[in-house]
């Protein structure tokens, strides 16, 4: 910022004091010494014509000090010299006559001065004589003024760029500050709850694990059951359902399932979950064993008198055979007086053995063997199916 651009910015103010007068009357002609009303008039011309508005602290700022010792910022200058007919600040420099008015000056005072010359001749004897000069005088023609120029403000029909109404008071940095360290604290904080309230759930992979009976290469359609093992944890059992997968969620590197099935061989399967698909087919080998049992306890008798009788024979058979004499057995009812009752071998084979419907609604909770005999049953007939 140049003392010549002050200099523009005073030219400015008068511009804009002489555009106003041209239609209103103030309180006092000079613009210096408006307030109140005075200022109040002057935004609602300068909104109409400049399409813009300053702030009474900025009015105060720039045009109560003369002279000014400060600039306003340039889109306030630009809003001004719109007002005073011109299409911008640097349209306003130059062409409001101040260049030529300036110039002229400088040259009227540099021909006005009167120079002297003196000059000092040294003496032989060391003393100094001086010698005065009749002065001159030097008379310089005026020269006509090839141009006039004429510094009052005409108005000036330009195309004006629409402006939007904005104030060019500095807006303070404090509370956009604020406003900013608010926002990133609130953000900050949201994302800690979110950690902490779903932290666990982020780092989570799902694995699923579907089950095929390894001779029939089907999907398995008894209910299977899966004791996830962790350590220094008690087990957790997951029930599936017939032909269901089984969908586990973990962000563990190990992972260590038993599988126990009423007709397959009971299975541990380990899996180091770091290089572990996230899907797999677990193949569960039948127990032939187990199934004749539960074939021979469904095995429908029915027929002529003769068939029946020999099937009832065959069924006894096998199952005395195949069941231990101390097995424990377990019939499951859907009863709001009692849910089970223990059976022993004789009684669980002549029931299985009876004719009726209603082992075609038998359904084998839980078989265990061992040395080769069948020592545990679990068992349930659906009494709702058999009502029907």
């Amino acid at each position: 910022m140049s003392n010549l651009d002050l200099l523009h910015f005073e030219h400015l103010k008068l511009a804009v004091q002489a555009q106003y007068l041209k239609n209103h009357t103030p309180s006092h002609e000079d613009i210096s010494k408006w307030k109140g009303i005075d200022i109040i008039y002057f935004q609602e011309d300068l909104r109409q014509i400049a399409k813009g508005n300053i702030s009474e602290k900025t009015f105060y700022t720039y045009f109560k000090n003369v002279p000014a010792t400060k600039l306003p910022r340039i889109d306030m200058l630009n809003l001004l010299s719109i007002y005073a007919g011109f299409v911008s600040w640097h349209d306003f420099r130059k062409n409001s006559g101040l260049q030529e008015i300036l110039s002229e000056e400088t040259l009227t005072q540099e021909l006005q001065e009167d120079p002297k010359s003196k000059s000092a001749v040294k003496t032989g004897n060391g003393g100094i004589a001086r010698t005065s000069f009749p002065e001159v005088s030097t008379e310089i023609e005026e020269k006509p003024v090839l141009q006039n120029t004429n510094t009052e403000y005409q108005p000036v029909n330009e195309i004006r760029p629409p402006f939007e109404t904005y104030d060019t008071e500095q807006k303070p940095k404090r509370k956009s500050l604020k406003r900013y360290l608010l926002g990133f604290a609130t953000l900050l904080l949201t994302l800690l709850v979110g950690y902490l309230g779903f932290g666990d759930k982020l780092f989570d992979k799902t694995y699923s694990y579907c089950f095929s009976d390894a001779d029939r290469n089907a999907v398995i359609q008894n209910m299977l059951e899966i004791k996830v093992i962790k350590e220094n944890e008690s087990p957790i059992m997951y029930r599936i359902q017939p032909g269901e997968c089984f969908n586990y969620s973990t962000k563990d590197k190990v992972l260590r399932m038993e599988i126990s099935s009423p007709f397959y061989e009971n299975l541990n399967v380990n899996r180091n979950l770091e290089t572990a698909p996230l899907e797999e087919n677990i193949e569960l080998k039948p127990d032939d064993y187990k199934m004749a049992v539960y074939y021979f306890s469904k095995k429908d008798i029915s027929g002529n008198p003769d068939e029946a009788l020999s099937l009832i024979k065959q069924k006894r058979n096998e199952l005395e055979s195949r069941i231990s004499d101390n097995a424990v057995i377990y019939q499951v009812y859907d009863s709001d007086l009692y849910g089970i009752e223990t059976l022993d071998k004789q009684k669980y084979i002549t029931l299985v053995t009876t004719p009726t419907t209603s082992l075609r609604n038998l359904s084998v909770i839980e078989m265990k063997r061992e040395k080769g005999k069948i020592v545990s049953i679990k068992f349930k007939i659906n009494e709702d199916e058999e009502n029907n």
